[in-house]
Parts: C-alpha cells; sequence; structure tokens
C-alpha cells in the first residue's frame, strides 16, 4: 500500500492526488494557519519521517506564505543597485518557518519532523509531526525515548 502511496504522490497530475487535493485545499484556505490533524494526509511520508499512530504523536497542518520576500525600501542615500529591496533571499527554508510556527503555537511538544503536502498560487502547506516528550508512551518507544532526553 505504500508503494502505492508513494508512486500516486511522485506526480499527483498524473494519479488521483491532484483532483483529490484540489477539493481538499479549498477548506484548508479556511482553516487556521496552524492547525492540528488527527491523521497524515500523507500516510507514507509520514511513516518515513517517524510518525507513529501512538499517544503523544501529534500530526500539525501549517500554512506559509510562498515566494520571496520584500525588505523595506531604504529612506536615504543608497544607490538603486545596493538597496537590496528585491530578489531577497531570506536565511530561512519555507519548511522551516512552518516548523517554527508549529513549535510556537504547540509549546509543550518537540518537533521531531516535517514534510510537504500541497500548495497552489499563494500558499504552501507542510505537515509537521511533533512529539511530546512528556508522554509515558513516548518515553518507553525505544525508537523516540531520545526526545525525552534533551
Amino acid at each position: 500500500m505504500y508503494r502505492h502511496l508513494k508512486e500516486a504522490w511522485k506526480r499527483p497530475a498524473k494519479s488521483y492526488v491532484q483532483d483529490l487535493m484540489r477539493q481538499r485545499v479549498v477548506a484548508w484556505r479556511r482553516q487556521p494557519a496552524v492547525n492540528r490533524v488527527e491523521k497524515p494526509t500523507r500516510l507514507d511520508r509520514a511513516h518515513r519521517l517517524g510518525y507513529k499512530a501512538k499517544k503523544g504523536i501529534v500530526v500539525v497542518r501549517v500554512r506559509v506564505r510562498r515566494g520571496g520576500a520584500h525588505k523595506l525600501r531604504a529612506v536615504l542615500g543608497r544607490r538603486p543597485k545596493k538597496m537590496g529591496v528585491t530578489k531577497f533571499t531570506p536565511a530561512k527554508s519555507i519548511q522551516l518557518i512552518a516548523e517554527q510556527r508549529a513549535s510556537k503555537k504547540f509549546i509543550n511538544l518537540e518537533v521531531l519532523n516535517s514534510y510537504w503536502v500541497w500548495q497552489d498560487g499563494v500558499n504552501k502547506w507542510y505537515e509537521v509531526i511533533m512529539v511530546d516528550p512528556a508522554s509515558p508512551h513516548i518515553k518507553a518507544d525505544k525508537d523516540l525515548n531520545w526526545v525525552c532526553r534533551k
């Protein structure tokens, strides 16, 4: 099953994924920017990155803007070339920004990993896998208990 999911997500336009996601994104746009979800949208990708269906693991969908940033224009004494207004590349990736926003909203959870879900002309959506280090289920899990030792 995971192999078929992986192949479908590899080329969304040639599989059922594109039609399904276009319907879902209509509802996602009306949701808050950081939203907890019951289960991952891309189950195969989430499992590869450490997701397990157990207590103490939370999946959060984060909406982040697309495109490059613009800095404010300097008021005095610079050549246009040196203003650095356009073509400004931020030091953080959009995915890292999504992870930071999720960790800011859920303070007691640690970010395990994240993956791309979908994008449209304005936004990108990432799902962030978060772990509760205080949970006894996580403390007993040999794969995830390293989070508790931080």
